[in-house]
């Protein structure tokens, strides 16, 4: 499993050299945009939208736009430092809580936490006393030039690290619009709606859940491989400069060359009489 992260994750006096990996992958099936003529790929160029001149990566900056149309224009090296002083900082737990008191609304992308050389002792030492504890912690990390709060719980025998948002990225549901406020419910109707959710209640099994749209685009991928697969058209090798250049110069030459004039008719002799 590719390690994405190494680094140490403390609590107390308790340090655990450790690394990440990614515990989900994006299985979306990447599709490729073509030209309808030619079926060849499209391509995207980065274009100034003054000037219109497309821009080489060596001439690109970051900047943030902090009013429409103004910018303030940030340096690499700036962004570098920033992000070197915050990722060569442990992950420290900074508190304890109750899983059951973050809402699902907060988690963003799970990470697996294995122990780095040195570190399966307090590893171990961790996973059980988060087990045995019934608790979870709250760290810090910088992941990739972003920081973000982290969950460090027990799944199965492994750590794990769940980013979650910081309160200010999670948008108020009070702000949401058209929610009626007052419950208007007939009595029998919610009697029968939660007949049925007791009908429908399980155990969950991830297992028995799978992506139908993926499974539907894959039978289709493949039966059009089976019928015909199309290739792009042949491209035109472009004429080189030299050519370009020789073919204009012989062209100059072929108009400034002075015309011949054409042969002037000589008058017909005319015969000597003879005496």
């Amino acid at each position: 499993m590719h390690t994405i992260w190494k680094g140490t994750i403390s609590f107390g006096l308790v340090s655990i050299p450790i690394k990440l990996h990614a515990a989900t992958e994006n299985q979306d099936l990447p599709l490729r945009t073509l030209h309808n003529k030619c079926h060849a790929p499209i391509q995207y160029k980065k274009v100034c939208s003054v000037c219109g001149e497309e821009v080489p990566q060596e001439d690109i900056v970051k900047a943030y736009e902090y009013v429409k149309g103004k910018f303030v224009v940030l340096d690499e090296e700036e962004l570098q430092s920033i992000k070197k002083e915050l990722e060569e900082k442990a992950v420290e737990i900074i508190d304890f809580v109750k899983i059951e008191e973050i809402d699902p609304i907060y988690f963003e992308k799970s990470y697996y936490i294995s122990p780095n050389e040195g570190g399966v002792k307090a590893y171990t030492l961790l996973r059980r006393a988060l087990k045995d504890s019934g608790k979870v912690g709250l760290a810090k990390i910088t992941i990739r030039a972003k920081e973000s709060m982290a969950v460090v719980r027990v799944y199965e025998q492994t750590l794990l690290m769940e980013t979650i948002h910081f309160p200010s990225e999670v948008r108020k549901a009070s702000d949401v619009p058209n929610i009626p406020m007052v419950e208007e419910v007939v009595p029998k109707e919610l009697d029968t709606a939660i007949l049925l959710i007791d009908q429908l209640t399980t155990e969950f099994e991830p297992s028995k859940y799978h992506d139908e749209y993926r499974s539907a685009l894959l039978e289709l991928i493949e039966r059009k491989k089976a019928e015909q697969t199309v290739s792009p058209a042949a491209s035109k090798a472009p004429k080189s400069n030299v050519v370009d250049l020789m073919a204009a110069l012989q062209a100059s030459i072929d108009q400034t060359k002075p015309q011949a004039k054409p042969a002037r008719k000589r008058a017909p002799r005319k015969k000597k009489e003879t005496s």
